[in-house]
């Protein structure tokens, strides 16, 4: 039976809509069911001369017949123009997330997979939303981790949308221990890696340099890292952030972990930026999503690079699928 997969669009007035249009070209292991406004796609595809032909979804999970798309209509609160965000239609984009969040809980959908959102556009709407991540967490529940991923390079983060000021109290023995067990949980079970191998970075330059570059590494990371040794993880550090990602270093491991946003997205946006896939571990459900943003600026004209949206796709398409544990 083909996996069925929750597309949602994401910011009508971004990327999202036009980089869905361009997954009707694709062939997918899967039966993909884009939740957005019909309306707006039709336009969009018209506007960019994209040949699309628009199916209702409901019924058996199928394959999709090439240049074909299954939508399920989900009506915008106000129009959208390219480039344009509007408040008024915060609701809507919030209210895909829901169909696709519900609908995967429910079992009726195998994974989801997110186009960008505009996260100021929805606050400023009087929405509060720190990010998808978050936003899943509280309405699936579990213990929410963000990696990203391209090819064989997984860094996952400690901390996710904080002001730096604020990354240092919310490292703690039992955060990150939690994230840790996480992390080498789904790499087993959603990976069939059978013994992952994680570098821990440490959160100050040269890992703190015995003390006198910070104190966190002591104590807080080193005796996480202790804890979960312990327990049978295969954890290693903490280590200097600005060589852990050496190639011949990073060889040795399965997944990175970095203390906060900016540690660890550059490394891997600069390895594979139209390739790396969002992925949140610790749900119980399956969640992908591209790697950028809504990117306004190129919304209506085309030029957007579908290349992540396509990888976050086929890579929820694997995890949807049970894995036998490998080396």
């Amino acid at each position: 039976m083909l996996p069925r997969i929750a597309l949602t669009s994401g910011e009508p007035a971004g990327v999202g809509p036009e980089l869905c249009l361009r997954m009707a070209s694709r062939r997918f292991d899967c039966e993909l069911v884009c939740l957005g406004d019909r309306e707006l796609l039709g336009e969009r595809a018209r506007q960019l001369g994209l040949q699309v032909n628009f199916r209702p979804y409901g019924g058996p999970a199928q394959a999709r017949e090439p240049g074909t798309l299954i939508v399920e209509h989900h009506p915008l609160r106000a129009p959208a123009a390219a480039g344009r965000p509007d408040t008024r239609n915060a609701r809507y984009v919030i209210d895909l997330l829901e169909r696709a969040c519900d609908g995967a809980l429910g079992g009726e959908f195998s994974a989801i997979v997110t186009a960008p959102v505009h996260k100021g556009i929805i606050n400023d709407a009087g929405q509060p939303f720190t990010g998808h991540t978050e936003y899943f967490a509280e309405r699936a529940g579990g213990s929410p981790v963000m990696m990203l991923a391209t090819g064989s390079l997984r860094v996952a983060l400690a901390t996710t949308h904080l002001p730096l000021r604020e990354v240092s109290a919310a490292i703690t023995l039992s955060s990150l221990c939690n994230t840790l067990a996480v992390l080498d949980r789904d790499l087993r079970t959603r990976w069939g890696i059978e013994r992952p191998r994680i570098a821990v970075c440490g959160l100050n330059p040269h890992a703190g340099e015995g003390g006198h570059l910070g104190d966190e590494e002591i104590r807080v990371i080193t005796p996480a890292i202790d804890r979960m040794r312990r327990q049978g993880l295969a954890v290693h550090g903490p280590l200097p952030a600005d060589t852990v990602f050496v190639p011949h270093v990073l060889s040795g491991y399965d997944a990175i972990l970095t203390m906060y946003h900016d540690q660890g997205l550059p490394v891997i946006k600069h390895a594979g930026f139209d390739t790396a896939v969002n992925v949140t571990l610790g749900l119980p459900i399956v969640r992908t999503s591209v790697d950028h943003g809504t990117a306004l600026d190129l919304a209506g004209t085309g030029c957007a690079d579908p290349g992540s949206l396509i990888a976050a796709i086929e890579l929820a398409v694997k995890l949807a699928l049970p894995k036998a544990a490998s080396a």
